[in-house]
């Protein structure tokens, strides 16, 4: 892997676009094959730092920063289910004139693609999809008590005390995806929570988007999905706490241009930031069996 990018060389690469759905900010760096990469809630484009770093000598590469997240805000009142977030992507590709697309996805940023890609499929050259809700499995059951947590209104009270202690936020918010926490610097993580509980709104809006998870949107494009014959890949944490693995072998059976699974051992949820190495030997692979990309 090449050296990491700091903060600000990646902020040097930072753009917003003007979208029909809104202005959407991403961070674009490299030249070729365009690749688009979408992170989860809670997190940023920042969660693909160290891979967009090592895959930008040979890609471009288009981190985006979903509504409410990293520098894309929300409208008040914005519909941040799955359905329009993947309408947002669908405006990002058509603003930046995104021509046919290499997307990885991860997280709920994995069902905002599934979405995407059964209702947009002549936007994909191919699919990655990391650990993410699949079927009905949203929100996943390990984090259904940060889901009732915002129900009650408990996490925009949290906020302030988050946003001032970063080490216990990392603990509290961040730890069990990682094999090391301490491997996701204070800074990223005041990067991740600044603009989802920064403000009392934000965080009122974030709780929202919290509580409104679930199945639907998914299970309507199901169908539509199965029928998706756009080479797709499914790296997968086997150590993941929220989704489990047998969820991937799932999404291998559904999609039709399904090429397998590929396990990373011992690897936690947020591995494309922790195990990027692992995450990006995985994509050259699946980019240079696809014959159109080789």
């Amino acid at each position: 892997m090449p050296s990491p990018l700091s903060l600000d060389e990646l902020d040097a690469h930072r753009r917003t676009l003007d979208t029909t759905a809104g202005p959407v900010s991403c961070l674009d760096l490299g030249t070729g094959p365009a690749t688009l990469f979408v992170h989860g809630v809670g997190t940023s484009a920042l969660l693909w730092r160290h891979v967009v770093a090592a895959l930008a000598p040979e890609r471009r590469c288009v981190a985006i920063d979903l509504p409410l997240h990293g520098h894309t805000p929300a409208a008040p009142g914005q519909d941040l289910g799955l359905a329009a977030l993947a309408e947002v992507v669908e405006a990002f590709c058509a603003a930046a004139d995104l021509g046919p697309l290499d997307v990885v996805a991860h997280d709920t940023g994995g069902a905002v693609t599934q979405v995407f890609a059964a209702t947009h499929p002549e936007r994909l050259r191919s699919l990655c999809l990391t650990n993410c809700d699949t079927h009905d499995n949203i929100p996943p059951e390990a984090f259904r008590p940060t889901v009732e947590l915002a129900a009650a209104g408990a996490l925009a009270e949290m906020a302030p005390a988050l946003l001032a202690d970063l080490g216990a936020a990392r603990d509290a918010v961040f730890a069990m995806g990682y094999q090391d926490p301490t491997r996701l610097p204070l800074e990223v993580v005041g990067r991740f929570l600044e603009p989802v509980v920064g403000t009392t709104e934000r965080a009122r809006q974030f709780e929202q988007l919290l509580v409104g998870l679930g199945p639907d949107d998914l299970l309507a494009v199901e169908a539509d999905l199965a029928r998706l014959a756009v080479p797709t890949r499914i790296v997968w944490a086997a150590a993941d706490d929220f989704f489990e693995l047998s969820w991937a072998y799932w999404l291998d059976e559904l999609i039709a241009g399904s090429t397998g699974v590929e396990e990373i051992a011992g690897a936690k949820l947020f591995f494309p930031d922790e195990r990027a190495d692992d995450l990006v030997a995985a994509l050259r692979r699946h980019w240079s069996a696809v014959p159109a990309l080789g």
